[in-house]
């Protein structure tokens, strides 16, 4: 990593989460370092010159090869304490010309179906993976701090802006699978007669003439997300979730 190139005190950390039909995961790398397991968010510097959301998307796709995803920037960590783990100062000291520059970070969010991109780990990650967010796992530097800090504020955003949540659906899907989906951004089981009493409220929320086909159980009626009803309703606060 050349010192002309990059500024060694500001980075980028991306928290992707990716929703699989059942649970929210998180994307993780697993970092290059002989001897250790160690998980983290895909980050790395900024170039000096460089626009952070610009970095923020080379980043992620010279770690992960994703790529043309929406990342949004919520927060700035800069704790000193960021790099005190002996682990990670060993690392930081194997790839870094400044390893002691103490480094702020910014911190990008993004929400997306797993389904949807491809990946591969490159530079200094040797695998990426999608971790279920209901199963804690230790990651380097304060990257637990931010992931958690992440997905709070996005939680918050989807109740103000619940189009986010019907974006990872199909265009048509079932008042299930609408269920399973609230039921892992909540991380509880919701009552099905409430959810869908409270669900069904909603005008943007339209009944097809179509059900579900080929299934063992009582064929589900679909339903479709409409966009423009939503604005307006929106626009009103007439909608009613969580």
């Amino acid at each position: 990593m050349s010192e002309f190139h990059y500024n060694p005190h500001i980075s980028v950390d991306c928290v992707v989460f990716g929703f699989d039909d059942e649970k929210i995961n998180i994307l993780l790398i697993k970092r290059k370092q002989e001897g250790e397991n160690v998980y983290a968010l895909p980050g790395d510097l900024v170039q000096k010159g460089e626009d952070l959301d610009v970095a923020a998307n080379r980043v992620l796709y010279e770690l992960t090869s994703m790529e043309n995803l929406y990342l949004e920037q919520f927060k700035t960590f800069g704790s000193p304490d960021r790099t005190s783990d002996p682990v990670d100062v060993e690392w930081i000291k194997s790839v870094r010309e400044h390893p002691e520059a103490r480094v702020i970070t910014v911190a990008y969010n993004s929400l997306v179906k797993t389904q949807d991109f491809d990946y591969r780990p490159s530079s200094f990650a040797e695998e990426v993976l999608w971790h279920p967010i209901e199963k804690p796992q230790k990651l380097g530097f304060d990257h637990n701090e931010i992931a958690n800090t992440g997905w709070a504020m996005l939680r918050e955003k989807i109740k103000r802006e619940p189009i986010i949540a019907f974006s990872l659906l199909p265009e048509k899907f079932t008042l299930r699978q609408l269920q399973t989906l609230y039921e892992a951004l909540v991380g509880q089981k919701l009552d099905k007669r409430n959810f869908r009493k409270r669900m069904l409220r909603n005008r943007f929320l339209v009944a097809m003439n179509e059900k579900e086909t080929g299934v063992s159980h009582k064929p589900a009626q679909y339903y479709r997300f409409d966009d423009a009803i939503y604005k307006e309703d929106f626009a009103k606060d007439q909608w009613f979730l969580f």
